[in-house]
């Protein structure tokens, strides 16, 4: 067996440039989460002065809410600066998967978040208290316009970080929170509609239930070794075999995602009696770094049968 795992100058050369950028993208989503939780903690606290003030339960069950909010993003914060230390012997990859698990738990306790909204709209609805609407009004429009200065600080985060989308989750409930705050309050002031502020609250935690199903999806995938979102292993397969004359076969595909943006992926590569392992190996790495944005793949170079054979290579039901 001839196992080849290699790097040219010129996949050195950008593998540093990658990981400066990382390096740079990383810093720029903890500031960013940091700032999200410094404001939401400070709309907090206001949230929760504004209620026991205006006699709001909708106010105190939305700085509840941000309490929760508070913690996921300061959990996200830390996930994001453990992401950030290098690996050592005991963590080879280093700590990028932490990032995933902050996202992971972001999203359950969205479902913890949801049964307290609905347990709080019940109880709203068979006992309605007296409310200060106008003070209701004026805490609720504020939060609004921070959760707004919030979401917009956040935005534009990868697809694939499910850090950054955990905490974008959080601040997008707290923002439609704020929203069913000022259209109750409203109502309340208005029209005398008491039954608005739980009704407003049980739709609000019925969008928070669809995004938060969604994020424990992609999170549980990726901790599950699961194909990256877009990717199929079939297509990775036939495009390597076809990618050089020196290439026999391919097969034992393995493809995954460590963290944000981090792919990853293992082969086996027979190549023919008198190809080059060279040449087949750099072809590789260039058409998985090219097309499929993998820039970390261990591969195993076979000058012949499978060595695995015998344990049944093509028996394991991998391409």
């Amino acid at each position: 067996m001839n196992s080849t795992h290699a790097h040219s100058h010129d996949h050195d050369d950008h593998a540093h440039h990658d990981h400066d950028h990382g390096a740079a993208a990383g810093a720029g989503r903890e500031r960013k989460l940091l700032f999200a939780f410094v404001l939401t903690v400070l709309m907090m606290v206001a949230e929760a002065f504004g209620g026991f003030w205006s006699g709001s339960l909708a106010l105190l069950a939305d700085a509840g809410h941000m309490l929760v909010d508070s913690l996921a993003l300061l959990l996200a914060v830390v996930g994001a600066w453990l992401a950030k230390r290098p690996a050592d012997a005991r963590r080879t990859y280093g700590y990028g998967r932490l990032e995933v698990l902050a996202g992971f738990v972001n999203a359950l306790t969205q479902f913890v978040l949801v049964a307290f909204i609905a347990y709080e709209a019940i109880m709203r609805l068979f006992h309605p208290g007296e409310i200060l609407s106008g003070v209701m009004l004026v805490v609720a429009l504020i939060g609004l316009a921070v959760n707004v200065v919030v979401l917009r600080t956040l935005h534009g985060h990868a697809h694939d970080d499910v850090n950054l989308a955990g905490a974008t989750l959080h601040v997008l409930g707290d923002l439609l929170g704020s929203v069913a705050a000022v259209l109750a309050a409203l109502a309340v002031r208005w029209l005398g509609w008491n039954w608005a502020d739980p009704v407003l609250s049980m739709l609000v935690s019925l969008l928070i239930l669809g995004s938060a199903w969604g994020l424990l999806r992609r999170s549980a995938h990726i901790l599950l070794e699961g194909v990256p979102e877009g990717m199929d292993t079939a297509e990775i397969t036939e495009t390597l075999r076809h990618a050089d004359a020196s290439i026999r076969d391919v097969h034992h595909v393995h493809v995954w995602q460590l963290a944000s943006g981090s792919r990853m992926a293992t082969l086996h590569a027979e190549v023919h009696e008198d190809g080059q392992s060279a040449q087949a190996l750099k072809v590789i790495k260039d058409v998985l770094n090219d097309r499929f944005g993998i820039q970390h793949a261990t591969v195993q170079i076979d000058p012949g049968p499978c060595p695995d054979e015998p344990l049944g290579c093509a028996g394991h039901g991998h391409p």
